[in-house]
């Protein structure tokens, strides 16, 4: 009987068991933290993604010690890869082929210029080159959900978080003033409603603001902004991996990184056959609604996550120059789109 007591006791005290025993308190208030935002969310507007964030660094003082630890890292990085490649079940080939020529071709070109824009002004700026990829790449992709991935594939540093928390904010805050904004913007031009689709699609940041904007004008151009949104997303897998590909280079000179072979992540093979699964049928309508809310949530957690690892103080220091270089990029983007579109 002593024996087996001392098996199960040993078993009790196995890394995994200790593992999952550390992360359960953590993950738990994350997941809680993330059901209050989506209640807050859905009953006075906003996103809820900024509130996640928001309510998480009220709580930052939990990361700092404590038994949530161990769960509040897991959230912010773990569960935050697992929801991006879920992202693929958002996304088909033939959705986005039936964008047609015209807006394939300017998110083909926007995309890498608000990327290189970003690059070279906030060198500029003398901001680091991930803060300055990063930013790009939220403003050109996808708002958050691009900074999240590509956060994830840029060599890490002691502001790697920081510079992440900072990216998310100032893009979605930028975001919902766009989806105010622009449909005015469109209304000032006389665009006509496939033009008005394709602006709105490949300017605003984040797919919901998207969304709002789009349908709070018609359906029709609430359809074409969605599918040019999507376009853009479909951008993130050949980013991710062109950045990674980089990154990986630049981990060989910092001291601070260490280059870890071929630099493609588990999350992005993910995603990439993800997307191929969907596009070729083989998962199914109820299943893949599933996976996208799936994802959306665990993006969510992610998001508390890394907001109780930040703070406002630190956010502060950070000064004006990364917000006067994401307000560069989103004015960059927007006029480049209207001159593509003859205006």
């Amino acid at each position: 009987m002593s024996s087996i007591a001392r098996s199960f006791s040993s078993l009790k005290n196995t890394s995994g068991g200790q593992k999952l025993t550390d992360l359960m308190p953590g993950f738990t208030l994350c997941f809680v933290v993330a059901m209050s935002a989506k209640f807050v969310s859905e009953h006075y507007g906003g996103p809820v993604i900024l509130y996640a964030l928001l309510i998480g660094i009220a709580l930052n003082y939990l990361s700092a010690e404590g038994r949530c630890v161990a769960g509040i890292e897991f959230s912010a990085k773990s569960i935050l890869r697992f929801g991006i490649a879920l992202l693929g079940a958002r996304i088909t080939l033939e959705q986005l082929m039936s964008l047609g020529f015209t807006p394939i071709v300017i998110v083909l070109l926007a995309v890498p210029a608000t990327i290189l824009f970003g690059f070279f002004v906030g060198r500029w700026l003398k901001l680091g080159r991930s803060q300055s990829i990063l930013s790009g790449s939220a403003v050109g992709i996808c708002g958050a959900s691009a900074a999240l991935a590509v956060a994830a594939v840029l060599p890490h540093s002691k502001d790697a978080e920081k510079n992440l928390i900072f990216t998310v904010i100032c893009v979605t805050a930028l975001s919902t003033v766009a989806m105010i904004v622009y449909p005015l913007v469109v209304t000032a031009f006389n665009m006509g409603p496939a033009a008005s689709g394709v602006f709105l699609g490949a300017t605003i940041h984040d797919v919901a603001q998207v969304v709002g904007s789009g349908y709070l004008m018609s359906d029709e151009i609430g359809d074409i902004a969605t599918f040019t949104k999507l376009l853009r997303v479909s951008m993130l897998v050949p980013v991710v991996l062109i950045i990674a590909l980089f990154a990986a280079r630049w981990g060989k000179t910092q001291s601070d990184t260490k280059s870890k072979g071929f630099p493609l992540p588990g999350f992005l093979v993910a995603f990439i056959l993800i997307v191929s699964f969907n596009s070729g049928g083989l998962i199914v309508p109820q299943v893949s609604i599933f996976m996208v809310e799936m994802s959306r949530w665990c993006l969510i957690v992610a998001m508390v996550g890394l907001g109780m690892k930040s703070s406002f103080k630190e956010l502060a220091a950070m000064g004006w120059r990364p917000m006067v270089l994401m307000l560069a990029e989103t004015v960059f983007l927007a006029v480049l789109v209207l001159i593509c579109l003859g205006f």
